[in-house]
């Protein structure tokens, strides 16, 4: 069977070239000489993958696009996972992980009981870096109900299983109901 570009007449346009790991584990720890994910040196060494990912597709075409690097989904990855799992990968170091890699917070279990403001005020923090970086952020945490800090949730298939990960309850209610928006970064200061 012929693939859908060659049925429907369609020139590719661009390819996204990922780092993105098969689930049995293969993320920057393991590459870049890390005892663990999560370790000093982490975000660093996902810096220098994602800018090998992004080098390396632009020179093989002149077709990527996308969004080409790192992706770090916890439940996807048993290196994360493990880390995650004995405490050495944290949620603050997931977020500044994301200031260097493709999207943002990714496949991550937290407890059943975090309020909404709080998985607001994470949404907001994730934001707020990807106007400082001018890049595409994303949440994908997930509250997994019933379940505690410790516990594991199994999301099936291809979507792998994560240990559900502590988050600061420190309250930032004010803060969120407080509405507005990011602002939009302002690209004149650059010149």
């Amino acid at each position: 069977m012929p693939p859908v570009v060659a049925v429907q007449g369609l020139v590719l346009g661009e390819a996204g070239l990922s780092g993105q790991p098969p689930p049995f584990g293969f993320g920057p720890a393991g590459v870049l000489g890390l005892e663990q994910v999560g370790a000093p040196g982490t975000t660093a060494a996902l810096a220098m993958l994602n800018d090998q990912v992004k080098k390396g597709g632009i020179m093989a075409s002149s077709y990527v696009g996308g969004l080409s690097g790192a992706f770090i989904p916890v439940s996807e990855d048993k290196n994360m996972i493990d880390a995650a799992t004995n405490g050495c990968l944290k949620i603050e170091k997931l977020e500044a992980m994301t200031c260097v890699c493709s999207v943002g917070l990714d496949m991550i279990a937290i407890p059943g009981d975090t309020t909404a403001s709080t998985i607001s005020g994470i949404i907001a923090d994730e934001a707020a870096i990807g106007m400082v970086n001018q890049k595409t952020t994303a949440v994908r945490v997930i509250p997994v109900e019933g379940k505690g800090v410790g516990e594991m949730a199994n999301f099936g298939g291809l979507m792998g299983y994560a240990p559900i990960i502590p988050v600061n309850q420190t309250s930032c209610e004010a803060f969120v109901t407080r509405g507005g928006r990011i602002p939009a970064p302002i690209h004149s200061f650059k010149n």
